[in-house]
């Protein structure tokens, strides 16, 4: 088994992912390997469960799936051969409409809506490799969290396959979700639930 070498493009694979030792937590993102130790912050977490739970309750009655970190998103660029893909993320939260992404692995294909919860140690990679990925995957509605400053950063895919720029929320701002809809009904999360 070989173990992975942080930040150097190596071409790693989900097939080599999967042979690392499980007491790290990595990610992949197009062959480069990331550590994500160490854990995250007491407050990362809190807001992680605040909005986590939020969602939660305003997804039980749908076929949308909720997901919290760690859990497996595998972005394939064409195959789906474990050896040919070559990202494979765990945002903070990830919601899942289309049943047929999900497998006993975790997601097979892009989220329609992902969340990343800004720490000081992935705050770049949030803001431009993640931005990036998951635009170029097709990801409707990127979310980057920062739970200190309490305010929610919204990317949403718009007609021409791109983000635009963000739409800025803070504590008091009640947040319109785009990406998932309950029997045609908009998703509406009060930031208050989540910054206390």
């Amino acid at each position: 088994m070989s173990l992975p070498v942080e930040g150097e493009n190596r071409g790693y694979s989900y097939s080599d992912y999967l042979s690392w030792p499980e007491d790290g937590r990595w990610e992949i993102i197009e062959g480069v390997a990331y550590n994500m130790t160490p854990a995250p912050s007491r407050v990362h977490q809190e807001v992680l469960i605040a909005l986590a739970s939020v969602f939660y309750n305003c997804l039980k009655n749908s076929d949308c799936e909720i997901y919290t970190a760690p859990f497996d998103v595998r972005l394939p660029d064409k195959s789906t051969d474990p050896k040919d893909i070559k990202t494979v993320v765990q945002p903070d939260i990830i919601v899942v409409c289309d049943q047929n992404k999900l497998d006993d692995a975790g997601c097979l294909g892009s989220p329609d809506l992902v969340v990343e919860i800004v720490s000081p140690s992935t705050a770049s990679k949030d803001y431009i490799k993640k931005l990036a990925l998951y635009e170029k995957h097709g990801v409707k509605e990127y979310w980057i969290v920062h739970p200190t400053d309490r305010i929610v950063m919204v990317y949403r895919l718009g007609n021409d396959k791109a983000y635009g720029k963000p739409d800025i929320y803070d504590r008091e701002s009640k947040v319109e979700v785009s990406a998932v809809r309950i029997q045609e009904d908009p998703i509406i999360i009060d930031l208050q639930e989540v910054f206390k």
